[in-house]
């Protein structure tokens, strides 16, 4: 592996190369879902070696045995998902497509560049693992392997970035066409699958960089500090850690799309929840009261961003729990409590659909639904436009630069060239992603003509609900607050080069707000909706000593053991900073104000000294 470069991982050649499935051993291992266990059947080496005994008597290796031992069970489990993914369904659709009965681009759209992980899981990374496990008494290591193969993790990124699309396809494909349904099905019927949906199978690859990372850090926990392999340990931590990143965001959407494939599993498969969009707010057992009678029908309620389902039990043990019984949508839904003799802890649900009576277990229960209903409402609402609504649509806005964003001004979610783009709503003139502007209506400003708009000025200008909007169903934090909320009452503010840890360097839009002196914001660009970090100063030391690593006027703030880097343009820029960052790190408010009126804003940096975008 050492002498095939990383992007050949990348190129057809390699990964058209695949083990032959006869040359595996069969293993048995059991796949827990809903409470039960369905034994599998993998195609993978079934080798496992036997502890040695020299160590049986010496707890800390034992425990650094186990984790290299876990890692190399995990791997084998994994490979055989993977073999799965690649082998079996995308295959068989590969096959069927090159008949003509669906695009056979539609597979590749889904199945992205699974073959080269496979082919890499496969080829490389389980053979040395399975290799050193068996020398493991005399090599008792797996730093320099996971050294040596950390960086082909990067192959990842492609995966992640790619998997909402590919949710996408599936859904739309097995929709369309009754073959390629078919064959998904088929495949599924099979006990290779563990009476799992391709779905599950996808996410497996999403989550395995990270639960590397988790093992790692277990095994280092238990690494003496003079072990050889500490070093090498260290490293591919610190490799393993950079790739995992590109996960981290999508990290959350896998795991509440995994709860939706349960939910739709556990509905039998008739409701249609399974969208990045959506998201389970809470889930539980309640009473609902019958209209006429006031007789206690026991039910299961789950509310989602968007809708409201109320279920009934069914009595099966495996597959389908619940019946859908009534379906309330969250837009205008009132929720008031009741007063019932005979039945306490009651309250009532009044949607457009069905109005429901409905009893809690307690009267902490009862709190707990009232509450998250009415937060759930509230998130449901749209938000208010900048822009004066009588005056949307009817005069041409003023379009925020591309170069004032780094995310979406909707979703929150970050631009990136390949599958998050900018665009421009044309009638608020906000930037936004290609999910919150698939929308078209006619602008009075613009003879009337159809225009891109973003799903608020939809809502707004049409009177009607933007069909995939999502819900902001969260508190607002700290992070986010606009910058150019604070940018025009600030103590000081502008563009600085950054480097947490002796990361790499990147341009940054720092601010020290007036209403929190002791606080600097860092966001991307001046007119982000969110900030990407905040550093409370209070209790930093500051070290503005010239270090030849650094750019030059830089200076430091240090505590513990968090370092955080800042470069300025000139001397001038970095004396404004440090004026009022001396007093901010005291916690001197009064002075602070002083420092501020003394200070002026700081002035970009020039384009030559660091391009827009670019990283140092």
């Amino acid at each position: 592996l050492a002498n095939v470069p990383i992007r050949h991982c990348l190129e057809p050649s390699i990964c058209c190369l695949h083990p032959s499935p006869s040359s595996l051993v069969s293993e048995e291992f059991h796949v827990i879902q809903g409470g039960k266990s369905n034994k599998t059947r993998s195609t993978v080496t079934a080798f496992s070696p036997p502890l040695p005994p020299s160590l049986q008597e010496e707890t800390n290796e034992q425990k650094l045995y186990k984790v290299a031992n876990e890692l190399l069970l995990t791997e084998r489990a994994y490979v055989t998902r993977l073999y799965l993914l690649d082998q079996v369904f995308c295959a068989k659709l590969t096959q069927e497509a090159a008949k003509g009965t669906f695009p056979v681009d539609v597979v590749k759209g889904i199945f992205c560049n699974v073959a080269c992980i496979y082919a890499f899981h496969s080829q490389f990374l389980l053979p040395d693992l399975e290799a050193r496990m068996c020398q493991w008494e005399s090599r008792p290591r797996i730093g320099d392997i996971l050294e040596q193969h950390a960086p082909f993790l990067r192959m990842y990124a492609e995966y992640v970035k790619n998997f909402d699309n590919a949710m996408d396809l599936l859904k739309q494909w097995t929709e369309r066409s009754a073959q390629f349904s078919a064959i998904i099905q088929e495949i599924q019927k099979q006990d290779i699958c563990g009476s799992l949906t391709l779905q599950h199978h996808m996410l497996e690859p999403v989550q395995r960089v990270p639960r590397y990372e988790l093992l790692l850090k277990d095994y280092l926990k238990r690494l003496p500090p003079d072990a050889p392999d500490r070093s090498q340990a260290e490293k591919s931590l610190q490799t393993i850690s950079m790739a995992a990143t590109h996960s981290n965001s999508a990290i959350r959407k896998m795991e509440n799309l995994k709860k939706l494939m349960e939910i739709y599993e556990s509905l039998g498969g008739e409701e249609d929840i399974v969208n990045a969009s959506n998201e389970l707010i809470k889930e539980g057992q309640i009473l609902k009261l019958a209209a006429r009678n006031t007789s206690a029908m026991e039910r299961y309620l789950y509310l989602f961003n968007n809708i409201l389902l109320v279920c009934v039990p069914k009595f099966s043990l495996v597959g389908q729990r619940f019946t859908v019984r009534t379906r309330v949508g969250i837009e205008g839904i009132k929720v008031v409590e009741t007063v019932n003799d005979a039945y306490p802890h009651t309250f009532q649900v009044s949607g457009k659909e069905r109005t429901l009576e409905l009893q809690a277990s307690s009267e902490q229960d009862k709190d707990d639904w009232i509450k998250v209903f009415i937060f759930t409402c509230r998130s449901h609402a749209l938000q208010v436009s900048s822009v004066e609504t009588e005056e949307l649509g009817r005069r041409a806005p003023r379009w925020i630069r591309d170069n004032e964003v780094t995310m979406c001004m909707k979703c929150k979610e970050p631009f990136n060239a390949l599958t998050r783009r900018r665009h421009h709503c044309r009638a608020c003139g906000y930037v936004v992603c290609w999910r919150c502007s698939d929308y078209k209506t006619t602008l009075e400003y613009d003879g009337n003509r159809m225009n891109k708009v973003c799903k608020d000025c939809f809502s707004i200008l049409t009177g009607r609900t933007a069909s995939e909007e999502r819900s902001e169903a969260k508190k607002r934090g700290i992070l986010e607050i606009e910058a150019a909320q604070f940018s025009g009452s600030s103590l000081v503010c502008g563009f600085l080069l950054y480097s947490e840890k002796a990361r790499p360097w990147q341009r940054v839009w720092c601010v020290i707000p007036e209403k929190e002196a002791v606080v600097l914001y860092v966001y991307g660009a001046p007119q982000d909706v969110k900030a990407q970090s905040t550093i409370p100063l209070l209790g930093y030391s500051v070290d503005d000593a010239p270090r030849a690593m650094d750019p030059p006027c830089s200076f430091r703030l240090c505590q513990s053991k968090s370092l955080h880097s800042f470069a300025c343009e000139s001397e001038e820029q970095k004396r404004r900073w440090l004026q009022v960052i001396r007093v901010a790190v005291t916690g001197d408010v009064a002075e602070l104000q002083t420092a501020g009126t003394l200070s002026v804003h700081s002035r970009p940096l020039r384009h030559h000294h660091t391009p827009k975008g670019e990283v140092m």
